[in-house]
């Protein structure tokens, strides 16, 4: 068994796009890779970034 990849997505705001590429990479290759997202400022999860990513997988199916 193979030792995962870690990689850091890192953004200024850690507000929507680092966010998103985090659950993306999770979603696709978690099996691979233990994605995280980190910024400067804190922020919580961006509910829009979630519900386009929630969309975009449920018109996937």
């Amino acid at each position: 068994m193979s030792e995962k990849l870690n990689v850091l997505f890192l953004c200024t705001g850690n507000s929507c796009r680092s966010q998103m590429t985090e659950g993306w990479t999770r979603h696709l290759k978690g099996d691979d890779i233990e994605a995280c997202s980190a910024g400067i400022e804190t922020h919580r999860l961006n509910q829009n970034a979630a519900k386009v990513m929630t969309t975009s997988i449920s018109s996937k199916t």
